[in-house]
This record gives structure tokens, sequence and C-alpha cells, in this order.
């Protein structure tokens, strides 16, 4: 018996949601770049309206690397130059790319070595500062991120110079006013260390949150935020909606982290914003709350956090 070939075009269309909400962790640039055989390719233009038609109206554009950091830099001015106010971004370094900046060669905990052109000709102290001006001089960026701690890939070496390029950006965020967004892989502990020890800006978003109740009870307690990406909707994932009940509608975020964490059933195949219906109903279904509720409590909760649009 032959198997039906696994679909990997770009999903069909959500039912709109019945009031807009904030994608607040999304990848453009990555996005424009998916490649999706035997279909053509789609514009920004198109992405943000067919995002826009079923709910999804503004959206945070976050640039992690040095090349896409300047990009989200450059394409924030130029849609506010058109009149375009839909998008706000975030810059920062990648944890996993401050280990690239600061030439760290190991063998990590997945057992492969990085080849020879596994490290940025730039240092770490330089990166950060590019990072910093383009934060300083850009008022649509509004968030340091994604910054944090990766310990699926980096080993010793690497989670050190981790932990370095992390608390250069809680002190960035402070310093400018901006909202942190963390990048928190298998290091749950490490990054609350890091919080307490040298405290965290006001305005704090665990994006992708992956962690236990407990530590999202701990992270409400703090005032900090918890971003539900794609990963909510999976089956297995009865632990993460555990999470998601331990705390107040009002401390949730959602995002697509677009093109990666495909929401159910979808899983596999190419994520874009005007996807995260899928992941605003699950939430609105675990929680027995009306979806017109929480699209309102998003809304608002994204601009408490980011500002105005």
């Amino acid at each position: 018996m032959s198997r039906r070939p696994r679909e990997r075009g770009w999903p069909a269309d959500p039912e709109p949601l019945p009031a807009p909400v904030v994608d607040n962790h999304t990848h453009l640039e990555s996005v424009l770049g998916f490649d999706v055989p035997d279909e053509p390719a789609r514009t920004l233009d198109d992405h943000l309206a067919r995002a826009a038609s079923v709910g999804v109206t503004r959206l945070v554009q976050v640039g992690c690397d040095l090349d896409a950091a300047a990009w989200t830099d450059t394409l924030l001015r130029e849609r506010a130059a058109a009149g375009d106010t839909s998008l706000l971004g975030a810059v920062a370094v990648h944890p996993n790319e401050a280990v690239l900046h600061a030439g760290v060669r190991e063998v990590a905990p997945d057992g492969l070595e990085p080849s020879p052109e596994a490290r940025h000709d730039v240092d770490l102290a330089a990166a950060m500062s590019r990072i910093a001006d383009l934060a300083r001089g850009n008022p649509r960026i509004r968030a340091i991120g994604e910054t944090g701690l990766d310990h699926f890939r980096a080993g010793p070496q690497g989670r050190a110079v981790q932990v370095e390029a992390f608390r250069s950006h809680v002190a960035l965020a402070k310093e400018l006013g901006l909202a942190l967004q963390i990048h928190d892989r298998d290091a749950h502990q490490e990054v609350l260390d890091v919080l307490r020890r040298d405290g965290a800006p006001e305005r704090t978003v665990f994006h992708c949150f992956s962690g236990d109740a407990e530590m999202a009870r701990t992270c409400a307690e703090q005032g900090w935020f918890l971003s539900f990406a794609g990963p909510v909707t999976f089956g297995a994932n009865a632990g993460l909606r555990e999470a998601l009940h331990a705390v107040p509608l009002g401390h949730v975020l959602v995002e697509t982290d677009a093109p990666y964490l495909t929401p159910h059933p979808y899983r596999g195949r190419p994520n874009a914003p005007y996807l995260l219906p899928h992941t605003v109903r699950r939430v609105a279904d675990e929680l027995d709350r009306d979806v017109a509720e929480v699209c309102a409590s998003l809304a608002a909760t994204s601009e408490a956090v980011y500002g105005p649009w």
C-alpha cells in the first residue's frame, strides 16, 4: 500500500479571528527566504496582507544576527516612511551567534564539531556595539532580543560566552528602557539565575516559552511575560499547556517564530504570521475563554510590553 506524499507547501488560510492580535516574535527575513517548491515566491506585502486578512494586524520582527538586525532596522525605517505602522522590531545577538563571535570552537553536546568556517570575523564586543547602535537609533526597535542561553548546542566554553552576552543584552535593555525577549533552550534555571542576579528589565518576555507550570508561576510572580508559539498546540506538550493554566491571561503573549514551529495540524510545513490564529484558538480553548476575549487581552498585553504601534 503506497503512502500519500506529505504536503510541504504553505498551509491554507485559517478562519479569521474575531478581533486583531499581535505576532510578537517573527523572522520575516527567513520567511521570505523560505523556498516552497512548485509555489510562486511570496513578497513581504503578500505575507503582511495575508496575516492581516485573518486578524494578525501587527508584528514584532526579530533580527538576531548582525545581518538580520541590519535588515530589520532598514525594513522598519522603509515601512514607516511609507506609512505602514504594522511593524515594530527587536534586535540582538542570538546566544548561538554569540559563541561564533567569540571564536569558540568546541565539540557541542550533540557530538558535532564545528567546521573551521564556524566563526565570525566580528568579535563579540563589536557585535554588541552594532546592536546597541541600531537599538539607540531607531525608535521602532522596541525590544532587545532574542537573547538568552541555549544549552542544546553549546558546550562549557560556549555556555560561558552565552552568559556574558546575555548579561550584556540585559544591561542594554535596561539602559534603553526596552523590553527583553529571551531565548531559553534547555537552560531554564541558568536563565533565571542571570535574571535574579542582574535584575530583569521591567518588561521581560520568555519567547516561545518551554518551561513547566512551576517555572511559569515563578515568571508571573516576577511580572514577566510568557509567549506561546506553535508547540502549545502539539498533542505531546501537555506540560506546556499546564504552564499556560498557571499564569494570568494578562501575562500571556502569542507568536509564530516563523518560519519555524508551525502549529498543529501543519507541523513540518513552513510557518508565517497568517497561521497565528491556530495558536490563539488553542490558547482560548485550553483556558475555556471566549476567543474574542483572548484576542483583546493579547493585543492589550502586546501594547503594554512594546508600546503603541
